[in-house]
């Protein structure tokens, strides 16, 4: 399944905005028909506040859908599946709350964000709870994947646990290519 960029549809009117965020039917519509068992939320206070680059693997392996529901950020996903000829490349988007956009990460790939705003929230589906002993991570500033955040690397801010992940070259990821190339396609929920 490909990483997949959602606009979701706002119907307005002069109170604001109404957007259903969420419906099984709609996503199977465009091919996504993961389950999901978990809803995760974040806040942020500053800009540069980076979290990431995480993943679970099997038998807990998740599946995101990640939306921005105050502020904005910079959201990426990169190819951990062996043989695929996008292994270690990375796709990336900018989601806001302004906009809506969510976006969809299948399992394979690790998955993190970087704050563009300050007091930014972001809230996500999971396909799997949380699992600490199937989670792993890459480092976010790993020159081999070069990952090219729009913020200046002196200013970010993220755990300890984050900046101690190791680089691509000493992940042993759990994951087989699957067949589906790595592609951001964008979609549309109506």
């Amino acid at each position: 399944m490909a990483i997949s960029l959602i606009a979701t549809r706002r119907y307005r009117d002069e109170r604001g905005w109404f957007s259903e965020t969420y419906s099984a039917r709609h996503l199977a519509a465009i091919g996504i028909d993961t389950v999901f068992v978990q809803d995760n939320q974040s806040f942020s206070a500053r800009i540069g506040t980076l979290r990431g680059m995480h993943f679970q693997g099997p038998p807990a392996a998740q599946a995101k859908l990640v939306r921005c529901i105050r502020g904005q950020i910079f959201d990426v996903a990169v190819d951990l599946r062996r043989g695929s000829p996008t292994y270690g490349r990375w796709v990336g988007a900018k989601l806001s709350a302004q906009t809506g956009e969510q976006i969809f990460v299948p399992v394979g790939f690790a998955h993190g964000f970087v704050t563009l705003e300050p007091e930014t929230e972001v809230a996500y589906k999971t396909s799997a709870p949380y699992s600490p002993e199937s989670e792993g991570g890459l480092r976010w500033d790993d020159s081999e994947v070069g990952i090219a955040w729009p913020v200046d690397r002196d200013a970010v801010t993220c755990s300890d646990k984050d900046r101690d992940l190791p680089s691509l070259s000493f992940v042993d990821t759990p994951f087989d290519y699957d067949g589906v190339p790595m592609e951001l396609s964008i979609r549309s929920l109506s």
